[in-house]
């Protein structure tokens, strides 16, 4: 049995032609790469090492450190020693990390060199070997800063090291959901949920070794590490690698990619930016956008400037991809496209489990080889997101258009039921961003004594200031009077996580006593 995720992205790369990973303008090292060579070799070293350290097969290798060529390389040297990858948000707290490390068990924890004080406790009460991982041969590289112990212990060669065996349906990862609404959860991807994404996306996105992808996404997350990064690896393309979004990075680094992968907020910081013009993007075949809902005005925007038109997705930490607009063919403004091939959608009754008409609001259910095998010493929890047929309930709500095409609605948590009346936040949401002054809008319910809940909106003016006395009455014109907000509230900008995902949860906390007397 061989090394399946491994073997699958990297085990017939061509060690002297393609260059995996180039640096940015933020490394300021131009001749700071890697090729598919140095790929093989680097996280061969770094497997070995791992084995000495005492991972097993199945062990869990738990990593919170900052964006670097050499963290993905941990984590193709965690899957070739057998491990199971756990990517943890960089700007968790130590105190959040020890939920995590607790939960999961990890054989080692790897933390940045700044935080090894504060996260030994941490790793000692989970039983971990806590290793630092920092700048990578800091004296090449034009940066202060401690290499870690991670480097030191690794040795220089990595003669004779072989990928341990591991299956399909091993473990290959665990990420753990944002837990926005309650305990976060760790969801257990096996090799074959991560390889069968990378398939089909490379294939139908038209990834080629010519490509060149511009990423600037966090490597914590599915976007940045198990779309963007497995992608590439697979079609034997190249990578410009940036520690984050920064404006000049972007369009220093656009002219030498083919394409780019972000979230809304990426495009939106772009467009803001009069360097970026019509010439910036001409040579580009792909922008891909995900992790968020990109606005209407913003695909207008992006298409009227570049005249291309952005490619939106859907995807969850417990699926990876699920749909997708179509390289060749309609790309639907306002919805994520049709269900990638070999992935089945449905749009049910959130109860009966039936399916429902073509543009019936309901629950998404995905069933297929990208679906995970479920939640982190949670079998219970397991139990209640699957139906009996295989189907995942994946917590959000949408249609189905006659070409099979769906629009996500909002998250089942997010509905709202004012006065026995099902409310859908994104209907009120498209309605306000329409208005004049409007940039974009949040809508939610909080306590209610006599409805139940009461529907509230938050508004970002585009222009600095916004008239909320005229979005009332507008929205007495458009919405029936059960759908028109009891308030609205003006803010700068609008709660998101890392993802660039609308927080509402934060909204509802901060609001929730509004209709108390």
């Amino acid at each position: 049995m061989t090394n399946h995720l491994f073997d699958q992205l990297l085990g017939e790369a061509n060690a002297e032609v393609r260059l995996a990973f180039m640096p940015g303008a933020a490394w300021n090292s131009k001749d700071r790469s890697y090729s598919y060579g140095d790929a093989l070799d680097v996280s061969a070293r770094f497997a070995a090492m791992l084995v000495e350290q005492g991972v097993r097969p199945g062990d869990r290798v738990a990593v919170q450190v900052e964006k670097s060529i050499e963290a993905v390389m941990l984590y193709l040297a965690t899957v070739r020693a057998g491990g199971v990858f756990l990517p943890l948000n960089t700007a968790y707290t130590a105190a959040e990390i020890e939920y995590f490390v607790t939960d999961a068990s990890p054989a080692i924890l790897v933390c940045d060199p700044r935080r090894e004080a504060e996260m030994q406790p941490v790793a000692d009460k989970a039983g971990a070997r806590l290793l630092t991982m920092g700048v990578w041969a800091a004296e090449h590289d034009g940066r202060d800063g401690d290499a870690g112990t991670l480097f030191a212990a690794t040795s220089k060669t990595a003669d004779g090291f072989e990928n341990l065996p591991r299956g399909p349906d091993d473990l290959a990862a665990i990420l753990y959901t944002s837990g926005t609404t309650g305990r976060s959860k760790g969801a257990m991807l096996s090799h074959a949920n991560l390889v069968s994404n990378a398939e089909v996306l490379a294939e139908l996105w038209q990834f080629t070794s010519d490509d060149k992808l511009l990423h600037a996404l966090p490597i914590f997350h599915t976007h940045g590490l198990f779309v963007a990064t497995n992608v590439t690896l697979k079609a034997g393309g190249s990578m410009v690698f940036l520690p984050g979004f920064k404006p000049d990075d972007m369009l220093a680094s656009l002219p030498d990619c083919t394409a780019m992968m972000g979230v809304p907020t990426f495009y939106t910081r772009l467009l803001a930016d009069d360097r970026f013009t019509a010439d910036s993007a001409s040579h580009m075949r792909l922008f891909v956008s995900g992790s968020a809902p990109m606005l209407v005005e913003t695909h207008q925007q992006f298409e009227a400037l570049t005249g291309k038109r952005v490619l939106e997705r859907y995807g969850m930490t417990e699926t990876n991809m699920n749909t997708s607009n179509p390289f060749d063919g309609d790309r639907k403004i306002g919805t994520v496209g049709p269900a990638l091939p070999g992935t089945e959608v449905r749009i049910v009754d959130a109860g009966s489990g039936e399916k429902l008409k073509t543009g019936e609001v309901g629950s998404i259910e995905i069933r297929g080889p990208n679906v995970f095998s479920g939640y982190w010493n949670m079998p219970e929890k397991t139990a209640e997101e699957f139906r009996d047929n295989g189907f995942f309930i994946s917590g959000d709500l949408g249609t189905m258009d006659e070409d099979g095409y769906i629009t996500i609605v909002g998250r089942s948590k997010d509905l709202v039921i004012s006065g026995g009346y099902n409310i859908y936040p994104k209907e009120i949401e498209s309605v306000l961003d329409d208005e004049p002054g409007v940039l974009e809008s949040a809508v939610f319910g909080v306590p209610h004594p006599d409805f139940g809940e009461g529907l509230l909106a938050a508004v970002v003016p585009s222009n600095g200031e916004v008239d909320t006395t005229n979005l009332m009455a507008a929205m007495g014109e458009k919405l029936a009077r059960f759908k028109q907000p009891k308030a609205i509230f003006v803010m700068e900008a609008l709660p998101r996580n890392t993802m660039g995902k609308v927080q509402k949860n934060v909204l509802r906390n901060t609001h929730g006593d509004h209709f108390k007397s």
